[in-house]
């Protein structure tokens, strides 16, 4: 496992070395920063330096394939890149000629032999190690097996037990959990306060604040020592902002299923149409577990065509997890959302806790207190303006 400290130093190291070749290529004034919601998303190529294989890619995908790379190997930044000076991020390492050749062989593979999907990754052979296993493990053979992992998506249709759920009488249920259908329509909007921590505060506790409309509005705003780190969907486009660093455009607009998970996450803020929010519907997953306690599977598939799994408690019937995916061109990016702690607030159970955990780092936000069909200015969805 990568040190806590050390991981959050480095992505705070790599995001302002970012900055600095961002700031030197382009140049970038703090009025383009302003551009207006049909701004088209800064693409890698002309961003960063020295970019030889992954040609193509908007900044928020190119960064997605770095975290792939990153999680599957289990290294960090510095594994690839020469972090002395700023400059020398773009220089060419002998960890990234042969992430290069890497990349180029499992895409030849998938052509070859997977009509182009990607079924073979980097993650396929490193399982989290530098370097590939390639001898068989006799301890893993007839030891104990490991526990199994219930956001793997490899989990091939099992034939439901009879008297098991379908995937609408899950969902229902969880309407029903949260307070019926008429209560959830009742709550339009929603203004919270709380406590957020996470790898970009060095698990220090500072103030956030979230807001929400119906149907497909939502913002959350963390009050970083450096300046506001703001994430907003408008009900079209989202940004992202990142605040602590020298980036002369730090707003960032998202793209692909970085997007289409910003839309996701607006729509469930109101989940009373949660069926029409995902497409192709399946509950025919074994039964598994999180925590100890057990939960029902619901599979459906997102607009980017990649699928989204949500873990129902089978006692309560609210949901615990969701986790959805994001397409890089060399494999899927998972990230989770635990949610815990349900209240109720104007008749409708809503989550005072949640947890995201990404392949770049995880954070943890507590409400304090939420304000239920509170009239929220519509500037808080607008494009975010650059931190101060």
């Amino acid at each position: 496992m990568k040190k806590p400290g050390l991981q959050r130093f480095l992505t705070r190291t790599f995001l302002s070395a970012v900055a600095a070749v961002v700031a030197c290529l382009l140049g970038f004034s703090s009025a383009a920063a302003q551009a207006a919601p049909e701004e088209k998303p800064p693409m890698a190529d002309q961003v960063f330096k020295n970019i030889q294989v992954l040609h193509g890619l908007s900044v928020d995908e190119f960064m997605g394939t770095m975290g792939f790379i990153s999680a599957s190997l289990n290294v960090n930044c510095t594994a690839c890149h020469a972090t002395d000076t700023v400059e020398r991020y773009a220089e060419d390492t002998p960890l990234k000629q042969t992430a290069r050749r890497m990349i180029l062989m499992v895409n030849a593979l998938n052509k070859a032999n997977f009509q182009g999907r990607p079924l073979v990754t980097c993650y396929s052979c490193h399982r989290g190690a530098d370097r590939p296993k390639v001898i068989p493990s006799l301890a893993e053979q007839y030891g104990d097996p490991p526990p199994g992992d219930p956001n793997e998506i490899e989990t091939l249709p099992a034939a439901r037990a009879a008297g098991s759920p379908s995937a609408d009488q899950i969902l229902d249920r969880y309407i029903q959990a949260l307070g019926g259908v008429q209560r959830l329509n009742s709550l339009t909007s929603f203004a919270a306060k709380g406590i957020y921590e996470g790898f970009d505060t060095l698990k220090d506790k500072i103030p956030v604040e979230v807001y929400a409309k119906a149907p497909n509005q939502r913002t959350t705003i963390v009050h970083l020592p450096e300046g506001d780190n703001i994430r907003t969907f408008d009900g079209r486009s989202a940004w992202t902002t990142s605040a602590g660093t020298l980036l002369p455009l730090p707003v960032l607009m998202l793209t692909g299923g970085e997007l289409a998970g910003a839309r996701l996450d607006a729509e469930l803020s109101f989940p009373a149409k949660i069926k029409q929010d995902l497409t192709g519907w399946r509950a025919d997953f074994p039964a598994t577990t999180i925590d100890d306690n057990d939960v029902e599977v619901v599979q459906g598939t997102s607009a980017t065509k990649t699928p989204v799994k949500l873990y129902f408690d089978k006692k309560s019937g609210l949901l615990v997890r969701l986790v959805r995916y994001t397409g890089t061109p060399i494999g899927l990016n998972p990230t989770q959302i635990d949610y815990a702690d349900y209240r109720v607030v104007a008749g409708v159970k809503i989550p005072f806790r949640w947890t995201v955990t990404w392949t770049d780092g995880q954070s943890t936000i507590t409400l304090t207190s939420v304000q239920a069909n509170a009239a929220v200015d519509a500037g808080k969805f607008a494009r975010p303006a650059p931190s101060k």
